[in-house]
């Protein structure tokens, strides 16, 4: 359900713990009211003025009052539509739980998980491709994650699904003032011209259709595979990038499962996978190891197949590199023999090659997770609506009623409606804004 607009809700929006400053937001009709009953300030809150107001704030069993300032947001121009209050002052766990506890005993309400961020779309300052953003921004766990949310957030999804609604609108309206005049020779939308416009808002799915692809593919880290035969330095290269300790071993074959550990590559995040070296099956424990190994090579974005520097491909690593895609060929043990042109070089021991191979992972990974919209929630609301407009398109090529025409793009309309908001139920509002932390 829905809950009450009426109330004043309270809570802390900054990180919980100590620290140098702590935000307890307050928005409601009487937001203000309860934020000066706790802050005293040397000029007097005006409800209808935006601004900051140097003060302090008192709390019952706390001898001396806390230095505080209060960010006053009246009402319609803040982030909800509402009167908001935000009060910041010290990050003292239990001076901050008093705080709220207070606010509380005036007559506020306990915010709900991402509370503020669903009255700011129930009064119109958000739709719901921007306020899923807000929790993406939260969520980002690195610069081009957040680079996405935040391009997503100042409304690169949400204008131009409102500008394909606005002209499928226009559309429709052309299309039905016809059909008021079927017994007349008057068109108000000619058959290329409904051709024209059908087929611009399908080429406009067609590329948001491509960015949720990317954005499918972006949800996990970049992977990388260290391949090869055993002792080939596998494991030695995994310790030296990830700091792991897998156990090294100059008796073949020790690696018996793969390890994975996760780098950060300037911000950017990549899986590195070390894998079971090929050789003649001794058990079955081996042969699982090896299978798993393989699985991991033919999933990863990247193979790295690890070659001893002097030893040629065998046929088996020719096999390899054709059917993995793509792979690079590494020469380890660089420290021990020269390696060959037109491979990187690199060692364990030495640390020759590691800077080159990091930079490599990390431009392969910026590659791969290109940002894209983060519109997850609605992908199925998108070949929905590209459908309808096939649909439509194929109606006005074949000569088909424009009322038939009429219901599909109400029905594409309809699609596009719960993508940006226009139409929604609680159901989803819950489902959406559920997982916000509390305070956001």
């Amino acid at each position: 359900m829905t809950p009450d607009l009426n109330d004043t809700i309270v809570a802390l929006s900054s990180a919980p713990g100590p620290g140098g400053r702590a935000v307890v937001r307050l928005s409601g009709p009487d937001a203000f009211r309860h934020a000066t009953r706790v802050f005293t300030s040397s000029e007097p809150v005006r409800v209808n003025e935006r601004r900051l107001y140097a003060g302090q704030v008192s709390l019952p069993g706390v001898a001396s009052p806390l230095p505080a300032d209060l960010y006053a947001s009246p009402s319609p121009r803040s982030y909800t539509g509402q009167q908001m209050a935000e009060l910041h002052t010290l990050s003292c766990p239990p001076l901050v739980e008093a705080l709220i506890a207070e606010l509380l005993n005036a007559g506020a309400r306990a915010a709900r998980p991402g509370e503020f961020t669903m009255r700011a779309f129930l009064a119109g300052k958000l739709d719901l491709t921007r306020a899923e953003a807000v929790f993406d921004v939260i969520a980002a766990g690195d610069r081009d994650a957040l680079k996405q949310a935040l391009a997503t957030l100042a409304g690169g999804v949400a204008r131009p699904l409102k500008e394909l609604r606005g002209d499928l609108l226009d559309l429709l309206a052309d299309l039905e003032a016809g059909l008021d005049f079927t017994e007349e020779d008057i068109y108000f939308v000619s058959t290329e011209d409904q051709l024209l416009r059908l087929g611009r808002a399908l080429a406009t799915l067609s590329l948001l259709e491509k960015q949720l692809t990317g954005r499918a593919l972006g949800s996990r880290p970049f992977r990388a595979v260290l391949a090869g035969r055993p002792n080939a330095g596998k494991s030695s290269l995994f310790n030296v990038l990830t700091g792991a300790t897998a156990l090294v071993s100059p008796e073949p074959g020790t690696t018996r499962d793969y390890l994975v550990r996760r780098l950060d590559l300037g911000g950017v995040p990549v899986e590195l996978i070390d894998t079971a070296g090929r050789r003649v099956l001794a058990d079955d424990v081996e042969r699982q190891a090896q299978t798993l190994g393989r699985d991991q090579a033919r999933d990863a974005d990247l193979v790295l197949l690890c070659v001893e520097a002097g030893a040629e491909l065998d046929e088996e690593e020719w096999t390899l590199l054709r059917g993995a895609e793509p792979a690079v060929v590494l020469a380890t043990k660089c420290d021990l023999t020269p390696a060959p042109a037109g491979r990187l070089a690199t060692s364990a021991a030495t640390g020759a090659g590691l800077a080159e191979l990091r930079a490599l992972l990390a431009e392969r990974a910026r590659a791969r997770a290109a940002p894209a919209p983060s519109v997850g929630r609605c992908r199925h609301h998108v070949a929905a609506c590209t459908e309808r407009l096939r649909q439509a398109h194929q109606m006005v090529l074949f000569g088909e009623p424009p009322e038939l025409v009429a219901l599909e793009l109400r029905a594409a309309l309809d699609e596009l409606g719960e993508m940006v908001g226009a139409v929604y139920t609680d159901d989803l509002l819950d489902r959406i804004f559920s997982r916000f932390c509390i305070g956001k």
